[in-house]
């Protein structure tokens, strides 16, 4: 062997005469491999023996964020469970205290466990605006993005209002036919400006019942803009809830009625049951490591129809559920749930409006059609430890 280092050409000569070595140190002593397999195997034993001997400590690990039976579950659980053939974990409900007893090993292991998972989870304000507005209300909601989706020729018509084509936006727009009651979510680029409000593009007579914008916009101006429409009398506000929910906890707004019907039994008994008419927000966040937000959305409308079957109160259900990632502080626009209202209105003049032939010309007819849109403006911001609401 030329130019080999000395440990390679040890380690040839030993494998091509069945030896083996054990190296402690600066010493390194050869043995046959089966001697050394051997005394391997009695130093385990040894060591297994010293673990049954060594005395059991108790331990109260105090836990702060998470819940003490998920943390047990894991210590105690599965293959790679943490605690000894003698070591035991108790929990007391009451302090969220976990009483752990067992060796030195074990429970230097389970410390450095808890002291990884239990942390604070990361929180998400979730501030939602819901306001029905008429038809021309969300047109005018900012500057509008004008697209609209053809949804026989699955094109995208645009309606350039001075958009910047270099800096990108996303917009959804709903389409036919869907997984959803509206129509299929379909997805697209756009191009618009930086910071600009948002307006939902007008929809085509066949297209879906729902539309999705996205983009940045300011709460204050988001705010102003509202409030100076609702105040011209072109749209009613009609909820603004806000809740903090947790990381991936779902959270739930609902506004509505319950409407009181009715219920006989097989003994002809009667009782009062009430059936839900709510408009719900369900919305789960996931913070991403970039401080993005993934929300599954979904969003539910029950009115009350008109009609009843069997004295139950028919209920009419729209509902979308999607999944959009937006920045921290963006707001997700949904709208595209539509009320249609038709008014008449007869002014005449008393007893020269019952004349014949010529009473039409006492009284005038005015037939208001009117229709309004719900929209729902959605902006998930992530809570610093420092950060509350007022």
């Amino acid at each position: 062997l030329k130019n080999v280092p000395w440990d390679q050409a040890l380690d040839i000569i030993l494998k091509s005469r069945g030896l083996g070595m054990l190296q402690t140190g600066n010493v390194v002593m050869v043995a046959p491999q089966e001697e050394l397999t051997a005394r391997e195997r009695v130093e385990l034993e040894a060591n297994q023996q010293i673990e049954e001997l060594a005395p059991l400590r108790t331990e109260f690990v105090q836990i702060n964020y998470a819940n003490a039976s998920d943390i047990s579950a894991l210590i105690v659980s599965g293959e790679n469970k943490l605690t000894s053939e003698r070591g035991t974990v108790s929990i007391d409900q009451r302090t969220n205290t976990l009483i752990v007893q067992d060796v030195a090993t074990s429970l230097r292991a389970i410390r450095e466990l808890i002291t990884k998972l239990d942390i604070p989870v990361r929180q998400v304000l979730i501030e939602s605006r819901i306001v029905n507005a008429d038809e021309s209300f969300a047109k005018d909601v900012g500057v509008r993005f004008g697209y609209s989706k053809d949804t026989k020729q699955n094109v995208i018509n645009r309606t350039d209002i001075g958009a910047n084509p270099q800096t990108p936006f996303f917009a959804i727009g709903g389409g036919k036919p869907g997984t959803t009651d509206f129509g299929a979510l379909t997805g697209f680029g756009a191009d618009t400006t930086e910071n600009l409000m948002v307006s939902l593009p007008a929809t085509p007579a066949d297209a879906a019942a729902v539309t999705m914008a996205l983009g940045k916009i300011s709460s204050y101006l988001l705010q102003l803009e509202l409030s100076a429409l609702i105040a011209e009398g072109r749209g009613e506000d009609i909820a603004s809830p806000r809740v903090i929910t947790a990381n991936q906890t779902e959270a739930v707004i609902e506004s509505g009625v319950q409407i009181p019907f009715q219920e006989a039994s097989s003994s002809g008994a009667t009782s009062v049951s009430f059936q839900d008419a709510v408009l719900s927000l369900r919305v789960t966040p996931h913070i991403t490591p970039d401080d993005r937000i993934i929300m599954d959305l979904q969003v539910n409308q029950d009115t009350v129809s008109g009609t009843t079957v069997l004295g139950v109160p028919a209920i009419n259900t729209r509902s979308v559920t999607t999944q959009v990632l937006v920045s921290n502080g963006e707001t997700v626009v949904l709208g595209g749930v539509y009320t249609s209202s038709d008014r008449k209105t007869v002014d005449r003049v008393p007893f020269f409006s019952a004349l014949p032939y010529v009473g039409f010309l006492f009284k005038r007819t005015d037939i208001d059609k009117k229709k309004d849109e719900l929209l729902i403006f959605i902006t998930p911001k992530i809570l610093k430890d420092t950060l509350s609401i007022n």
